[in-house]
């Protein structure tokens, strides 16, 4: 497995699920962190457990924040070398029960927050000595293959494998060493599922979130897996291994979308 002894590495929706497992599997390979979440007090719990690592707090909906962010990682790290991407967030209704403000809601944080986040990253890494870095972002197996019900967050991975392709072609195209990558899992045990009133009825119908997951898999939904698979990808496309792989989207999702 690649290093990152010495690499300054920026995590966001760090507080939980994926962002969790990556900022502790990327502090297990020796980077120096920041856990960043619009939840301080979840980027802190994770901080707390992560030996050096730091917290701040981050809505990636406000290029302010985004700014501010990357600053005091530079101001700290003195150069960004990492960057993933690890925010999201899920609706789950079909598209004529779907309000304009709960679709607009779930692009702003899914696709505006990932352009963000890569305007931003891009800037940094561009602009510092030795230029250079590797960007990260949790995509869906559902940006592949759609989902009913979940119209927004379905176009959302879309866009954001776009995004990525686009992001990538222009560095290749500038000469800039800067890498952009998409890891998109099917099915992950996080949180967020628990927030979707749909899961919280296969819970209560089933008996258990692992019960809820095994009758999501076994109606189509793919295998889901543990937080911690996702976040070995991840440390694959943002390491050295893949120096020389940039503007490909990575499947977790053991041949869900084929």
């Amino acid at each position: 497995m690649p290093t990152f002894t010495g690499k300054t590495v920026l995590v966001s929706g760090a507080a939980s699920g994926i962002g969790a497992a990556v900022a502790a599997r990327l502090h297990a390979e020796g980077a120096r962190l920041f856990c960043a979440d619009i939840g301080l007090a979840g980027a802190e719990r994770t901080a707390a457990a992560l030996t050096g690592a730091h917290a701040l707090g981050l809505d990636v909906r406000s290029e302010t924040s985004w700014i501010s962010v990357i600053e005091a990682v530079l101001a700290a790290g003195r150069r960004l070398d990492v960057l993933v991407n690890c925010v999201g967030v899920a609706a789950g209704s079909p598209i004529a029960d779907t309000t304009f403000d709960e679709w607009r809601r779930v692009l702003a944080v899914n696709l505006d927050g990932a352009f963000l986040a890569t305007k931003h990253a891009l800037r940094a890494m561009r602009e510092q000595k030795p230029a250079g870095g590797a960007i990260v972002h949790i995509g869906s197996a559902s940006g592949t293959k759609p989902a009913a019900g979940a119209a927004a967050y379905s176009t959302s991975k879309a866009g954001l494998a776009m995004l990525v392709r686009t992001a990538a072609k222009e560095c290749v195209t500038a000469g800039l060493p800067i890498r952009i990558n998409l890891v998109s899992p099917a099915g992950v045990k996080t949180p967020m599922w628990s927030s979707l009133p749909f899961f919280q009825g296969l819970v209560k119908e089933h008996g258990s979130e692992d019960a809820a997951y095994a009758a999501l898999s076994a109606t189509g939904g793919g295998t889901f897996v543990d937080a911690g698979v996702v976040a070995s990808a991840v440390c694959f496309l943002a390491g050295s291994d893949a120096a020389h792989i940039t503007g490909v989207e990575l499947p977790v999702d053991d041949g869900y979308t084929l």
